[in-house]
């Protein structure tokens, strides 16, 4: 399936043009695809716990302050968009941290949503939530975008973590347009992981793949004892990866998320852009 609409959710913590709209928009430039940035206005909620009322103008002062922030990020995105090619649009989105269903219902009218990592030195809001509602709830594509090291989008050399799961199949056929502009696209298996295929799951993906164009190598690499998130970490590291495409894991309790380990550790630990799906 191609890529034509790509919504990017923009930080609202700096004063910059962030890594994510940099790599949203070299992507679409690539794939003449439509690109969306979603700045999200986020309503300041009072605990409910609070033994003394909030005086209203903090609550008031606290909303402008969210606004400020979500239209300058509209702003510098507009910037970026009119100096790019791609065709763009702007749009503004109120989220609560108790409602992400807006957010989550919007993001599955796209082909793939590009998000920065969270960055803990400097935490946007909701943003570790926001991904985890965006990749076990939209049943869309999403690419996360370290929040350092990153500058271009390149997928000259991309990895695929592969198990013979859905979640990796689907992150696949996700990233087919991307894995067909690659120079070189590396299977790689974890040993110690289970497989869900029967056979040699690894050579079929490869002839899968070799059918739609893909220069494709597999490899089969050990688990070390960290688990399967430190092996891929460490097999990207070591082969100079600009891409990685992997299956997310985890399952959910009245909006709880449980990430699977190589999820969580990926998502916490990312040193290249990951596409995933779940």
């Amino acid at each position: 399936m191609a890529i034509k609409e790509i919504i990017c959710l923009l930080d609202i913590e700096t004063d910059l043009t962030t890594a994510p709209v940099q790599i949203a928009s070299e992507l679409a430039n690539k794939l003449d695809a439509h690109l969306t940035g979603v700045s999200p206005l986020i309503e300041p909620v009072v605990p409910a716990l609070m033994v003394q009322p909030v005086p209203d103008q903090f609550i008031s002062d606290a909303r402008n302050r969210a606004q400020e922030k979500a239209h300058s990020a509209l702003e510098r995105f507009s910037e970026y968009g009119e100096r790019s090619a791609n065709a763009f649009e702007t749009r503004l989105m109120d989220l609560t941290p108790g409602g992400l269903d807006t957010f989550v219902n919007h993001t599955r009218m796209c082909d793939l949503l590009v998000v920065g990592q969270d960055n803990p030195d400097r935490p946007e809001p909701l943003r570790a939530e926001l991904i985890e509602a965006a990749l076990f709830d939209s049943g869309r594509p999403i690419l996360i975008v370290p929040y350092v090291g990153t500058e271009h989008f390149s997928a000259k050399k991309v990895m695929v973590a592969w198990d013979g799961s859905k979640t990796a199949a689907r992150a696949i056929h996700a990233a087919m347009p991307i894995l067909e502009m690659a120079d070189e696209v590396l299977v790689v298996m974890v040993e110690a992981q289970k497989l869900h295929l029967p056979g040699d799951p690894g050579a079929d993906l490869a002839v899968y793949l070799s059918r739609h164009g893909v220069k494709v190598s597999v490899e089969k690499i050990p688990a070390p004892a960290s688990g399967v998130s430190d092996a891929l970490l460490n097999y990207i590291s070591d082969n100079q990866i600009d891409l990685a495409v992997m299956g997310g894991y985890g399952h959910s309790r009245v909006r709880e998320f449980i990430l699977g380990g190589a999820t969580r550790g990926m998502l916490q630990s990312m040193t290249v852009p990951c596409i995933m799906a779940h």
